[in-house]
C-alpha cells in the first residue's frame, strides 16, 4: 500500500537510507512497497541488494517510480509497470535535465507507467487509463465532499513515507531548512512533509479507508500490477566492439600478436605462452569487447598526439600491454596473472587511463559521440554530509553567528556542551552523517551499456556538459556495468609541455616513451636517489622524498615498491617500516611463517601489493581465486559489512584453523590484510605510476629548466608555485617578472631566462593577461606605456598592478615614474582612447624626480604573486641564520642545533593517544630542503603560525640514514618593513635574474 516512499537520495528531504527503507518494511511487515524518491533514481540498486540478500529474513518486493517536483512544488508521481515503464520516466526526468526546461505540470502519455496526482491538482473526469488522484489519510473526509466521489475507481492510497520517527521528522526539517538556506525557525510549514509521513502495519494504514473499499482495492490492483526485474551483477556492458563477438575475438588476437611483435624483439615462448593463456581467459570471459574499446580510446587519443597512462588491475595484463593501454611489461615485474583475470572473476579488469587534464574532456566526449548518450553516461559520486561541514550547516540553521559556528568548529570538545544549542547540533550531527546532499561527478568514471542507458538510470547534466548517471561507482557493480577510468592528472600536462618547450627551444626532439632506457641512466638514479624530486609526478612529496632517502632507492623495482608502501595502510600497519628494515638487512629477519616468504620473496615477506592480499588469501588460507578477490575488495568500508565477505572472512580464519596455524600466525595476517588491503595499489598500478615519475625524473635530470616550466604552467603540483620558480632557480635560471614585452599569459623560456606568465599576478584579469600577447603578436612589441595602453582596453587599476611588477621596465623608467605618469594620463583623458597603430604621439609628462625605495620590488611581489623573486631571507631582519645548514645535517647526528627556515608545507597527524604533531618541510638560506618533527608537547607550545621564517632548535636525528631534526624550540621570524625608514636594513635587494632592481 506504500506507493511513495522516499530515502534519503531525496536529497535535502528524505532521511532513510535504503538500508533503513528495507528494515521499516520489515518491522511493519510490508510485503512490496514503491521507491520514489524525488526527481532521483539513485537508491534503488542498492534497496534491490539488500532484500536479495536478506531474502531469507523478510521477503520484501519493491517497484520503482520518481516523484517530479518542479523545485518544491510537487506534480505528480510515475510509477513504472514494468522495466519499460521504469524506461520511460527514466528518458522523461534525463530529457528536460538535458534541457533544462521545468516538467510539465501534466504528465505525458506513457505506455508503461502509472501517474498519481496530489488531491486538487486535477479533475478526476481528465484522467487517463493509467492516472489516478491520491489520497492522503487527513484528506479522506474531503472525497465526499469533492469530486473524486463520482470517481472512487480513480482514487488510491497516497501514504508518503520520510522519515521513521519523530527524530526522523526533526532530521528532515532540518535538511529542508538547509536546503533553502533559511534558520529552522522561518521554514516555511508548506515545504516541509506531514510529520505522519511514517510507515505503519498495513492494518493500521487500511483502518484510515474503511469506508472506501474501492480505494482500498485500486491501491492493491496497482501495486500488485507493478514489478521490476534486473539480474544484479551480470554483465550489461556493451557485448560488442564491432558487428559481432566472433570478429571481436579475431580482431583481439591480431592486435594482440602485433603489439607481441613489437613489444618484444627477442621472442620469448614463455611470454608467448602468458599471452595465449591470457587471451584464452578474456574469450572465455566474453570480455573482447572490453578490452578493444579500451584500445579504442587509446588509439583515438594517440591519433591526437594525447599522452596517456595506463594502469589499474589491467596494467597487469601482457595483452593490455601489446595492445599500447598500458607501458608496463608483466614479464619484467612478474606481475601476479590472477589479479588482473582469473576464471573466477565475474568482473573485467580495471583499466584507469590518465590523459593529461587539459586533453581528458575531448577523450570523454569522442567517447560520448561514438557510442551516444543513449548509451554512454559519466559515473556520478555522492556528496555526503561530513565533518566540520555538518556543524557549520546546523550552526546556521539554528541562527548562530557566524563567530560562534567558528569557535564551535575549531574547539568541539569544549563547545560541545556550552547551552542547549550546541548540544543539539551536535546530537544531529551524528544523524546528519553520511547522508547524501547531491550528485557529483566520479573522477573518471564511464559507463557504456548494451541496453540504453534509461534503462538502468535518469542522467542529469552537471556544469561540465557531459551527463552522469544518478547511481555511483558501487551502484554500477552491483548492476554489473563495470566503468572505464578516463580519468586526468597534471603530471602527463607538464611531461608533455615540457617536451614541446624542449622541441621548440632546444631543437632536441625526445621520445618519452623510451622508459626502459631513462630507467638505466644513472644521473636520472641519482636524482631518485638523492630525492631531488620536486616538480615530479607522485614523487616529489616530502614523505616520498624521506621514504626514497630512506629505503636509498636508485632503481626502478625499488620505487615501484615505493609506490604502493607510501600508502596510509601499509604505513599504518607498521609493515612500512619493517619493509625499511628488511630491506636494508635482508639476512637479518625471519618470515612471521615459511609461506610467507614463498608466496612474496621479492618484498621480503611484507604485504605491499593488491595482489599479496590475493596471494596469502589463496595460497595461505586456502580460499578460491573467487574468493580472494571478494576478499580484497571487501576491506574497503563499503563492502565490509555485506554479507559475502562475512562468509569469506570466516572461512578464512576457518581454513587457516583446519591448515593448522597457530591463532597467533592468523591473526597477525589478518591484522596486516585488514589495515592495508583497502588502501594499497596493485603492482601494475605501482609500476605504471613508477614510469611516469621515470619520464619527469629523465626531463629533470638532462632539461631541468623546460621541465620546470612545464610544471608551473600545468599548476596542481603538491608544493605553491612559488617554490617551482625557486627549484628552476637552483637548477640555473633566471627568474624574470612579466614583462608586457616578452612574457605571455602562462610562463615562458627563453635560454636560462623564465619569464613570468600574466596568470600568476592574482589581480589581473584573464582578458587582459590573455590579451597582451596577442596584441603584441598581431602588431609588434609596445613602444612605451601610453603606447600599451592605446592599444590593450585596460584600466588604470590594472596598468598599475603592471607597473608594480615592472612589466614595463623595458622604457627605463623607475615604477614611481610611471605610476605618476599614469595617473596623469588617466585623470586627463576620461576614457583612454584604444587604437591599433603603433605610431601614436608620445605624450611627455613632466614628473618630479622620485626615487626608488629599497625593498619596494619585495613588498609588490609579495602582495601581487604571494611571493618575493629575490632571495627571501633578504627580508629577514636579522643576518643570523643558525649554526648549521640542510646539506650539514647528516654530519651533526645526536646534537643540538640552531636553524632559520623558510616554510615550505607542513603535515597535521595525530598520535596513538590523539594528540596533534606536525611535520614541516623548509628552506635553509642556501635554498636547500631540510625536515622536522614537532611532538605534542612542542607543537602545542610553539605553534605555526602562517607563512614565513621560523627559528628552530632541537637535536638531528636520523631515520634509516635520513636526517631530520626533532624541533623543541620554535619561533617566527620577523621580517623588514616595507618602509625603510621604519628599519633602514638594506642598501640594495639582490634580485634573481634581475641584478640590482630596475
Amino acid at each position: 500500500m506504500y506507493l511513495n516512499c522516499h530515502s534519503y537520495f531525496s536529497f535535502k528531504y528524505g532521511t532513510l537510507s535504503p538500508q533503513e527503507l528495507f528494515d521499516e518494511a520489515r518491522k511493519h511487515k510490508v510485503k512490496k512497497l514503491v521507491l520514489t524518491d524525488i526527481n532521483n533514481t539513485s537508491g534503488y540498486i542498492e534497496l534491490l541488494r539488500i532484500c536479495s540478500e536478506n531474502r531469507e529474513e523478510h521477503e520484501l518486493q519493491i517497484a520503482l517510480g520518481i516523484e517530479f517536483r518542479d523545485d518544491d512544488e510537487l506534480l505528480y508521481i510515475g510509477i513504472a509497470e514494468d522495466n519499460d515503464g521504469f524506461e520511460e520516466l527514466n528518458r522523461y526526468l534525463s530529457h528536460h535535465n538535458a534541457a533544462e526546461i521545468p516538467l510539465l505540470s501534466r504528465a505525458p502519455e506513457f505506455n508503461h507507467t502509472y501517474v498519481i496526482y496530489p488531491l486538487g491538482s486535477c479533475s478526476p473526469a481528465d484522467l487517463n487509463d493509467n492516472e489516478f488522484i491520491g489520497i492522503k489519510t487527513h484528506e479522506v473526509s474531503k472525497v465526499s465532499r469533492s469530486a473524486c466521489r463520482d470517481y472512487l475507481h480513480k482514487l488510491v492510497i497516497w501514504h508518503p513515507v520520510t522519515f521513521k520517527n519523530k527524530i526522523g521528522f526533526n532530521i528532515h526539517r532540518l535538511l529542508k531548512a538547509i536546503g533553502e538556506n533559511t534558520i529552522l525557525s522561518k521554514l516555511d510549514k508548506k515545504l516541509e512533509a506531514n510529520s505522519n509521513e511514517m510507515m505503519l502495519p498495513e492494518s493500521e494504514l487500511l483502518a484510515h479507508y474503511w469506508q472506501y473499499p474501492q480505494i482500498i482495492s485500486n491501491t492493491t490492483n496497482l501495486l500488485e500490477s507493478c514489478s521490476i526485474k534486473f539480474e544484479l551483477g551480470t554483465a550489461k556492458n556493451k557485448k560488442e566492439f564491432s558487428e559481432s563477438h566472433k570478429k571481436d575475438h579475431a580482431l583481439l588476437r591480431t592486435y594482440a600478436l602485433e603489439g607481441f611483435q613489437k613489444r618484444y624483439e627477442q621472442y620469448s615462448s614463455y611470454a608467448m605462452q602468458r599471452l595465449l593463456k591470457e587471451l584464452d581467459v578474456i574469450a572465455d570471459r566474453k570480455f573482447e569487447a572490453y578490452f578493444l574499446i579500451s584500445r579504442d580510446i587509446v588509439e583515438f587519443a594517440r591519433h591526437k598526439n594525447f599522452s596517456h597512462v595506463g594502469r589499474g588491475s589491467g596494467a597487469n595484463s601482457m595483452v593490455a600491454y601489446c595492445l599500447g593501454i598500458t607501458e608496463v611489461d608483466p614479464i619484467e615485474l612478474d606481475l601476479y596473472f590472477e589479479r588482473f583475470l582469473n576464471p573466477y572473476r565475474s568482473s573485467p579488469p580495471d583499466f584507469d587511463i590518465d590523459f593529461s587534464w587539459k586533453d581528458r574532456d575531448e577523450v570523454i566526449a569522442y567517447i560520448l559521440n561514438k557510442y551516444s548518450t543513449s548509451h554512454a553516461s559519466l559515473l556520478a559520486a555522492y556528496n555526503t554530509f561530513q565533518g566540520k561541514s555538518i556543524i557549520r550547516e546546523l550552526g546556521k540553521v539554528f541562527g548562530l553567528p557566524k563567530s560562534d559556528i567558528d569557535k564551535i568548529v575549531n574547539r568541539p570538545f569544549e563547545m560541545r556542551d556550552r547551552d542547549e544549542i550546541t548540544r543539539l547540533i551536535f546530537r544531529y550531527a551524528d544523524h546528519l552523517h553520511d547522508i547524501p546532499q547531491n550528485l557529483s561527478i566520479h573522477a573518471g568514471g564511464i559507463l557504456i551499456t548494451e541496453k540504453p542507458i534509461y534503462a538502468y538510470t535518469a542522467t542529469e547534466i552537471p556544469p561540465k556538459g557531459f551527463p552522469i548517471t544518478h547511481f555511483d561507482m558501487y551502484g554500477a557493480e552491483d548492476m554489473g556495468i563495470h566503468k572505464y577510468d578516463i580519468l586526468s592528472q597534471r603530471g602527463l600536462g607538464h611531461i608533455k609541455d615540457a617536451v614541446e618547450i624542449i622541441e621548440e627551444t632546444k631543437g632536441i626532439k625526445i621520445d618519452i616513451t623510451q622508459t626502459s632506457k631513462f630507467k638505466q641512466d644513472p644521473l636520472v638514479n641519482q636524482l631518485l636517489m638523492q630525492g631531488r624530486c620536486m616538480g615530479c609526478f607522485y614523487i616529489e612529496s616530502p614523505a616520498m622524498r624521506m621514504l626514497l632517502g630512506k629505503l636509498n632507492c636508485k632503481d626502478y623495482i625499488t620505487l615501484v615498491a615505493a609506490s604502493s608502501i607510501i600508502r596510509p595502510g601499509v604505513a599504518r600497519s607498521g609493515m612500512m617500516r619493517e619493509y625499511i628494515h628488511r630491506h636494508h638487512n635482508p639476512d637479518k629477519f625471519e618470515y612471521i611463517h615459511p609461506k610467507m616468504g614463498e608466496l612474496m620473496e621479492e618484498t621480503y615477506g611484507v604485504m605491499v601489493y593488491q595482489e599479496d592480499v590475493i596471494k596469502v588469501a589463496h595460497h595461505f588460507a586456502g580460499l578460491g581465486l573467487g574468493e580472494s578477490d571478494i576478499l580484497r575488495r571487501g576491506m574497503s568500508g563499503k563492502f565490509r559489512s555485506r554479507k559475502e565477505f562475512k562468509r569469506v572472512e570466516q572461512k578464512f580464519f576457518s581454513n587457516c584453523k583446519e591448515l593448522g596455524y597457530p591463532d597467533a600466525i592468523t591473526n597477525e595476517v589478518w591484522r596486516q590484510i585488514e589495515s592495508f588491503a583497502s588502501y594499497s595499489f596493485s603492482k601494475a598500478h605501482s609500476a605504471s605510476y613508477a614510469v611516469e615519475s621515470y619520464q619527469s625524473l629523465y626531463l629533470k635530470a638532462y632539461h631541468p629548466l623546460e621541465f620546470m616550466v612545464g610544471v608551473i604552467n600545468n599548476f596542481g603540483g603538491f608544493y605553491r608555485t612559488e617554490f617551482y620558480f625557486h627549484e628552476a632557480r637552483i637548477a640555473g635560471a633566471n627568474i624574470k617578472a612579466p614583462c608586457v614585452n616578452t612574457s605571455d599569459y602562462l610562463t615562458k623560456i627563453i635560454g636560462k631566462d623564465i619569464y613570468m606568465g600574466f596568470i600568476h599576478l592574482k589581480s589581473l584579469e584573464q582578458k587582459v593577461g590573455e590579451g597582451i600577447p596577442k596584441e603584441r603578436a598581431a602588431n609588434g612589441p609596445y613602444s612605451g606605456m601610453e603606447n600599451f595602453v592605446q592599444r590593450i582596453p585596460i584600466g588604470m587599476e590594472q596598468v598599475n598592478i603592471l607597473i608594480r611588477i615592472g612589466a614595463f621596465r623595458f622604457t627605463g623608467k623607475t615604477k614611481r615614474t610611471l605610476l605618476w605618469e599614469a595617473r596623469l594620463m588617466y585623470s586627463e583623458k576620461k576614457e583612454v582612447r584604444h587604437s591599433m597603430s603603433i605610431f601614436e604621439p608620445q605624450a611627455n609628462y613632466q614628473v618630479p624626480v622620485l626615487e626608488k625605495r629599497p625593498f619596494e620590488d619585495a613588498f609588490d611581489e609579495l602582495e601581487l604573486l604571494g611571493f618575493t623573486l629575490c632571495d627571501p631571507f633578504l627580508l629577514l631582519e636579522t643576518d643570523n641564520f643558525g649554526n648549521v645548514k640542510a646539506t650539514d645535517l647528516k654530519n651533526r647526528i645526536g646534537k643540538n642545533i640552531e636553524i632559520v627556515g623558510y616554510l615550505v608545507t607542513t603535515k597535521n597527524t595525530h598520535t596513538k593517544d590523539h594528540k596533534l604533531m606536525h611535520f614541516g618541510t623548509f628552506l635553509d638560506n642556501e635554498g636547500m630542503v631540510f625536515d622536522t618533527t614537532h611532538f605534542p608537547n612542542t607543537s602545542k607550545r610553539y605553534p605555526f603560525r602562517g607563512k614565513g621564517f621560523y627559528r628552530m632548535k632541537g637535536k638531528v636525528v636520523e631515520d634509516f640514514g635520513y636526517p631530520m631534526i626533532e624541533v623543541s624550540y620554535m619561533n617566527k621570524e620577523t621580517m623588514v618593513h616595507k618602509h625603510p625608514e621604519e628599519n633602514p636594513k638594506m642598501e640594495n635587494v639582490r634580485m634573481i635574474g634581475e641584478g640590482k632592481g630596475y
